[in-house]
């Protein structure tokens, strides 16, 4: 890895992003020594400006960054890090330094997972589709997910894709109210996934 450390006194920002749910974690300087010493230990290790040495991360807190995979940028100036983090990574006790949760995200389908738990939650006053269902209980909601499972198989055997990628959006949808009805998300179904692939 060819790495520009003269335009910054011999220092290289180094964007931290967790490996699985590739959020940014934090953000820290590294001079040509702390690479060496994270491409050598395993663990992230940066140059900090205010104590002037070389840290690990977590060295103190035990909130370690095991590093997953080391990337250099196209001016060869900047580090983007992948980690498996180990607990927090702010120092403030936060999962990242813009204090935000370090959940996966999944685009859209986060943002309707949003939708559907504010419908489950104000179901007594919301006049929804899917409040309805929340009202009509677990067993509805099944049923619908085996309805919609079935029309996805007989879609799925025909040759109009249109139609069987209209059932294969009822399907995650309801799944997806399925899930908030049992007080489950996505992420805890791609959790199991990830534990069953290792």
């Amino acid at each position: 890895m060819n790495i520009d450390f003269n335009k910054n006194n011999g220092l290289v920002p180094a964007i931290i992003q967790d490996a699985t749910t590739h959020n940014v974690l934090m953000l820290g300087y590294m001079n040509e020594e702390a690479v060496n010493e994270t491409l050598s230990t395993k663990l992230v290790t940066f140059f900090s400006r205010t104590k002037q040495r070389l840290w690990t991360k977590g060295e103190e807190s035990g909130n370690t960054l095991e590093l997953v995979a080391m990337k250099l940028d196209c001016d060869n100036d900047t580090l983007l890090i992948k980690v498996n983090p180990k607990g927090p990574t702010c120092h403030k006790g936060s999962d990242t330094c813009w204090n935000e949760k370090n959940t996966g995200n999944f685009g859209f389908i986060s943002e309707l997972e949003q939708i559907i738990e504010n419908r489950k939650n104000k179901a007594s006053e919301d006049n929804s589709y899917v409040a309805s269902l929340f009202s009509e209980g677990i067993n509805k909601i099944a049923q619908k997910v085996g309805e919609e499972a079935v029309e996805v198989v007989i879609e799925a055997k025909d040759s109009n894709d249109d139609l069987f990628l209209n059932e294969s959006a009822d399907l995650l949808f309801h799944y997806l109210i399925l899930l908030q009805a049992k007080g489950c998300k996505l992420n805890n179904v791609v959790k199991v996934l990830q534990k069953r692939s290792r």
